[in-house]
């Protein structure tokens, strides 16, 4: 159906990438129901790639009511086997101010009652996956050069806490976040991360910093301030794809 190996998942200020030429969009229905939306097979800096909007596009979908399961599962249909996952998050650790692009390197699932794994229903056994290191080593060391290459200054790794949402997080809970040595969070790391494993996709994360955590900092985190900073973060999140997209 597609010869793009290569699949990037736009999140909250990543609903399309610019200079992405579209060859077509590919609807798909999965045994897992519909993805958040269809798959725009596309072509940039001369690489063939997929991209899926997470929330939908418009986006719509809040991040407990998306259908991971269907996205990562129509990806493998389309013959992906890496997928770079770009996600807005707070920042946590002084590092992590607002526009900053951090590569996670470990996670911890703070979510609840989101279909979570493939493996449930008509097993011949009980399947597990090895989880302890949840993003791609060689894929993020891609990502990694990829931002050096383009002069985009990244934090190299970083704990993401996944929260539940839609709502954004309390005071009390951020802290609560720190002391379990989260530096950053967010709502869609999980269970995109561990579907991916289970299907044997490499996946890697692109998280960018929209605002500080609740409590870092005084006053209450704006929408119109999540925008700017996201307006920044996105545009270099770009340059890091387009150098990352060059050597490979």
């Amino acid at each position: 159906m597609t010869t793009a190996s290569l699949a990037i998942i736009g999140g909250t200020g990543l609903t399309q990438l610019a200079n992405l030429t579209i060859v077509k969009e590919i609807q798909l229905n999965t045994p897992f129901g519909a993805p958040s939306a269809a798959y725009v097979q596309g072509e940039l800096n001369g690489q063939t790639l997929i991209f899926l909007a997470r929330h939908g596009n418009p986006h719509t979908l809040p991040p407990h009511k998306i259908n991971y399961r269907a996205n990562m599962w129509g990806l493998k249909e389309l013959g992906v086997t890496q997928v770079i996952a770009v996600a807005a998050v707070g920042g946590i650790t002084p590092l992590m101010q607002p526009a900053h692009i951090a590569i996670p390197d470990q996670l911890i699932d703070y979510s609840y009652d989101r279909k979570h794994t493939f493996f449930e229903e008509d097993l011949q056994a009980v399947t597990h996956i090895d989880f302890s290191y949840p993003y791609t080593a060689a894929l993020r060391e891609g990502l990694i050069n990829a931002a050096a290459q383009a002069n985009i200054p990244i934090s190299n790794s970083g704990t993401y806490g996944c929260t539940q949402g839609p709502r954004l997080e309390t005071a009390a809970e951020i802290r609560r976040l720190k002391q379990d040595g989260c530096d950053l969070v967010g709502m869609t790391g999980m269970p995109e991360a561990a579907l991916a494993r289970e299907l044997g996709i490499d996946y890697a994360a692109l998280a960018v910093v929209a605002n500080w955590g609740a409590g870092i900092v005084e006053g209450e985190i704006t929408m119109a301030e999540i925008e700017q900073h996201l307006h920044t973060g996105m545009a270099n999140t770009a340059l890091i794809l387009q150098a990352f997209l060059a050597k490979h």
